[in-house]
């Protein structure tokens, strides 16, 4: 009770003061009264009594502080009038509160929507359960010439599901793109084929009715599905009795027996699963990613063991031997996996943003240490009246955090506005788990840590600085010197700025010329005016080659007749898809074959050069005669022409696709043409085409697509092309329905959105740092006003002076060139693999970066240069 009623007290202390302090008046007055007339009594009279009471009593006021002090919660009470006295001080203060809440609202706005991207796609979990458990098992084929996703053969899975032990559960799973028609217009809908565990595996069960049965994968009997929540919503409105009815996928009827939960769209943003029902082919083997759980108290090293080992037990003709040259047996955390490739990306831009963040910490440092200095007086009478060192850094401190709360708050507004933004550039379906991006209470937490810590850190120097100096120092005006510890320190953060810059931008300037080179790139092929339209044709509908070429054609010819439409052309695997196919091949004659020489193999129709702008250098193009009953021929890509057949023409020569070709496996080469870029490594490849009209696998033939060239806008020509396609077979979906130049963008997506990202925050911290610039110079001329008018009055002219002032700035930005270069030269590395054709330490762009700077610094230092010119001496020296 006797605590309770001393926290009473206190409490009352700090929100009651009049009252008490009545009260205490009262107290001490009745005691005064009470010794007065006790001294009465005694024998002295009234004038006697009242000095002697006062004489024992002491000091009033004495005893008034020492009973506040004891009543109250000092610490807090001296907390709440700063916090006050501060709030007031910095409203009298607009501009120099405006300027730094905005500065420090940039760099907390900017660091925020970054961290709010890295807490989504690094830094959350899996929205599975127990995550950490999941890995992906992969034994694949290495040194291809090609990237192969980590998974293993069918056979492999097969039998390592059945006899892994590391493991509780496995599943294996593809993606599929699906064509659904029968509701509304067809569309293609990505999907994924996986193993009946797959859902149990991942700890998700399905909102409505159920997940797929063991003997759902035998072939024939996997004719069910399972639907996305969002695919249920809006193409069957949400209605539950869905469950049970029948859809048609690429022209096969399943039954829809269950909808995923909300939020699930795993792998990639599936929308449909269908059962994995493996059908082996005797003479291939197909790579599945496959996924596994691990048993508790399991670890990644025994699952890997037991893969080796199964793989060294299958049958010679059906493994795949883990010898160290052939192949390599991993097993992948399923996290690892899925962020791997965007991991790096923005672990730099988090790097780089950091830096933004350090120099508008910088900027406000600076503003408060000008703040700081232009109030000396004020903090020198605090001291000499008694006030403490410690409380004037408190002050000071207490300014800081205001700021740097209330720049947080606006930071985080911006935040959101930048989190839109960072999404909005960047590229399709290159950075997973963007659904899962959002601010949240972490990233909350996160902006206000580093903007409070941004405000103490960069307001406890002009603090300290303060504290340290004598009060007799700033109440003499005879004491105001030039330079000293706050004058050092305001240079030492604006060099620090003009390096951090550089570093940004000189990281930028690489990503551009980066850029540049991409877009200038010679792709071998002329994509202007270039339209492309993909199909998927179903295997059902179209079950062998002659009819899917007949589809083809048809399509081609009506194409063909569309208004503007200067060519059309056909294509199983064209340049900037980033899919296609290699292999080895044949040669005719005691020509040696370069020994793992991979091309492109690519079927086309005839035109298909023409339209996409690919120089024929010799013989001739495919053409309508060139069919069935035709004798094989091909078109080969210089590179290849030149490496098979040096010194040679190539024309008239023969080759086979078969390992061991028969008689009627010899292909003649026709023509020779211009090698293309092909994929998103932007290098050309060799290859070799092939006549549409001549190939008999359904793989090359079912997927094309359609080629035009127009002399119309793409938006004129893409509806009639969508037409055109309809009008042959309204169940198959028009994809990729775009320009090459689009294509273009498409594949080097990623680096634009690096080059825009890096560049974003480049230009901020420049702006930053000439504002501090400016800051920093513009105070220091106001300091030396006095010497430069005694220069002025002295003879000194203006040109004179303007160069004492250029001549700082330009100190400023020599030592941040130098310091910043240094960096620049240890940090640009790690960009090595974002850039195409240029060094990451590419002399040109570090030049022209260290004379942007230097540039900048001078606009920055104009402005003070002119002012300082203008001094009128007599006016300074009379203010003196």
């Amino acid at each position: 009770m006797r605590l309770v009623r001393a926290m009473a007290v206190r409490l009352r202390a700090l929100f009651d003061r009049p009252a008490l302090d009545e009260e205490l008046d009262l107290e001490l007055r009745d005691h005064l009264e009470r010794e007065i007339r006790a001294n009465l009594d005694r024998g002295l009279s009234e004038v006697e009594a009242r000095r002697a009471a006062l004489a024992a009593f002491g000091g009033v006021q004495r005893y008034k502080e020492e009973t506040r002090d004891t009543h109250s919660i000092r610490w807090l009470e001296d907390g709440l009038q700063d916090l006050r006295y501060a709030l007031r001080s910095l409203r009298r203060a607009p501009g120099f509160t405006a300027v730094a809440v905005l500065t420090l609202a940039l760099g907390v706005g900017a660091n925020t929507a970054v961290f709010t991207v890295v807490d989504g796609v690094l830094l959350r979990p899996l929205p599975f359960r127990e995550p950490g458990r999941l890995f992906l098992a992969s034994q694949v084929p290495k040194d291809l010439p090609f990237e192969v996703a980590p998974g293993l053969p069918d056979r492999l899975y097969l039998s390592y599901r059945e006899r892994v032990h590391a493991f509780e559960r496995v599943a294996g799973f593809q993606r599929v793109p699906f064509t659904l028609s029968g509701v509304g217009d067809a569309s293609r809908i990505s999907g994924a084929r996986v193993g009946a565990d797959f859902f149990a595996l991942l700890g998700v069960s399905p909102s409505h009715g159920r997940s797929f049965v063991k003997e759902e994968e035998q072939p024939g009997r996997d004719g069910v599905a399972i639907l996305s929540d969002r695919l249920w919503r809006e193409r069957f409105g949400g209605d539950t009795r869905v469950v049970g009815t029948t859809i048609t996928l690429d022209g096969i009827p399943r039954t829809i027996v269950g909808i995923a939960p909300p939020g699930f769209d795993f792998p990639a943003s599936s929308q449909i699963w269908t059962p994995l029902a493996l059908r082996l082919d005797a003479g291939n083997s197909f790579i599945l990613s496959v996924l596994g759980r691990l048993q508790p108290g399991a670890t990644p090293q025994q699952a890997r063991s037991e893969l080796e080992s199964i793989s060294r037990a299958m049958p010679p003709d059906s493994r795949v031997r883990d010898d160290g040259r052939t192949s390599v047996a991993a097993i992948l955390p399923l996290k690892d996996v899925l962020i791997g490739k965007v991991a790096k990306s923005l672990l730099v831009f988090s790097g780089a943003v950091a830096f933004v963040l350090l120099i508008a910490g910088a900027n406000v440092g600076n503003l408060m240490l000008t703040r700081a200095a232009t109030r000396r007086r004020e903090m020198a009478v605090r001291v000499a009246l008694g006030a403490s060192r410690s409380r004037v850094v408190r002050l000071l401190l207490t300014e800081s955090v205001i700021v740097a709360v209330i720049g947080g708050a606006c930071g985080i507004l911006a935040a959101f506005g930048g989190v839109h933004a960072l999404l909005a550039m960047a590229p399709a379906d290159r950075i997973p788990r963007l659904e899962e991006v959002h601010v949240d209470g972490v990233v909350l937490a996160f902006s206000l840590a580093i903007a409070l810590v941004t405000g103490i850190l960069f307001g406890l120097v002009p603090g300290l600085n303060t504290s340290r100096r004598q009060p007799h120092q700033d109440l003499t005006q005879a004491s105001r010197v030039i330079g000293g510890p706050d004058t050092r320190v305001r240079m030492v953060f604006v060099v620090g700025q003009m390096a951090l810059a550089l570093v940004l931008l000189t990281g930028a300037g690489l990503m551009i010329k980066s850029f540049l080179r991409m877009r200038s790139l010679d792709t071998g092929y002329d994509a202007a005016g270039v339209v492309t339209m993909a199909v998927d044709l179903p295997p059902v509908a179209y079950p062998d080659a002659g009819r899917v070429r007949q589809f083809h054609t048809s399509v081609l010819a009506r194409l063909a007749r569309i208004p503007g439409v200067t060519a059309a052309a056909a294509v199983s695997f064209r340049p900037m898809a980033d899919v296609g196919v290699m292999g080895n091949f044949s040669v005719e004659g005691p020509t040696p074959f370069p020994e793992g020489y991979s091309v492109d193999k690519p079927t086309v129709s005839p035109g298909y050069f023409a339209a996409m702008g690919i120089h024929l250098l010799r013989g001739r193009d495919f053409s309508e005669r060139d069919d069935a009953r035709a004798p094989g021929v091909v078109i080969v890509s210089e590179s290849v022409a030149r490496k098979v057949w040096p010194n040679t023409d190539a024309v008239g020569k023969r080759m086979s696709m078969s390992d061991r070709p028969g008689p009627g496996d010899w292909l003649t080469v026709i023509g020779v043409v211009n090698d293309v870029v092909q994929d998103g490594e932007l290098t050309r490849h060799s290859t070799i085409y092939l006549p549409y009209l001549q190939t008999t696998s359904l793989f090359f033939l079912s997927q094309m697509t359609y080629v035009v060239r127009t002399t119309l806008a793409a938006a004129n020509v893409a509806p009639a092309m969508r037409a055109t396609l309809r009008e042959t077979d309204p169940a198959v979906p028009a994809q990729a329905l775009q320009t090459m130049d689009q294509a273009m963008l498409d594949v080097i997506g990623e680096p634009v959105f690096q080059m825009r990202l890096l560049s974003v925050f480049a230009l901020l911290a420049l702006l930053l740092a000439a504002i501090g610039t400016y800051g920093v110079l513009a105070y220091h001329v106001a300091e030396r006003g006095r010497e430069i008018a005694i220069r002025v009055a002295l003879g000194a002219e203006s040109a004179r002076v303007v160069r004492m002032v250029i001549g700082d700035a330009l100190r400023f930005a020599g030592l941040g060139v130098a310091i910043g270069g240094m960096g620049a030269l240890a940090t640009t590395r790690v960009l090595s693999k974002f850039l195409f054709e240029v060094s990451p330490t590419d002399p040109t762009t570090f030049g022209l970066i260290a004379a942007l700077l230097v540039t900048v610094a001078l606009l920055a230092g104009l402005l003070p240069a002119r002012r300082a010119s203008r001094i009128d001496p007599m006016a300074v020296l009379r203010s003196e």
